[in-house]
């Protein structure tokens, strides 16, 4: 694990940086390899007020805890378990999402079945304005009602949605 050192208005001392050093490296079993790098970075904040922050860069994700107290040293000992959280939470969604992918693969599972278009309906789209449109969507009671818009000569769909609101999706040729 290699780990960074960065201190703004602070300058950690090697005892500080040491135990820290110390600390980090419990978070080792969780990663393979020795190319994880945290990096740490030390804050004075205020007169009394020092900030904690420990980042560690994975692939796609970031793991981050922040601890603001009036110690340093204290700052380690609430921050760590912060990130190691974290840490077990991102490997729990790996590992369900392996799980996921081995289970799509697994012989055992039944083949999807191929999707087919089992109705066809035809229809005349006659000129009207969105308001008509509405009107005539809460006639048919669907979720969705294609209709040519008079003022822009397009095809539109208009939908319900969850909100109560309706949405317009204008088809551009």
């Amino acid at each position: 694990m290699i780990i960074e050192f960065l201190g703004k208005n602070y300058t950690p001392t090697d005892k500080l940086k040491d135990l820290i050093d110390k600390k980090i490296q419990r978070l080792d079993k969780f990663f393979v390899g020795d190319d994880t790098k945290v990096k740490v970075c030390l804050k004075q904040v205020k007169e009394n007020m020092y900030t904690l922050e420990l980042t560690i860069v994975l692939d796609s994700n970031v793991l981050r805890a922040e601890v603001t107290s009036d110690n340093m040293y204290n700052n380690i000992d609430l921050a760590l378990p912060k990130l190691e959280k974290q840490i077990i939470k991102h490997h729990k969604k790996l590992y369900s999402r392996s799980k996921k992918v081995r289970e799509a693969f697994d012989d055992e599972t039944p083949a999807e079945k191929a999707r087919t278009v089992v109705k066809t309906k035809t229809y005349e789209l006659s000129p009207m304005t969105v308001d008509d449109a509405i009107e005539e969507l809460e006639l048919v009671e669907h979720s969705f009602f294609v209709f040519l818009n008079k003022e822009t000569g397009g095809v539109n769909v208009l939908y319900k949605r969850n909100d109560g609101d309706y949405g317009l999706i204008q088809a551009v040729v």
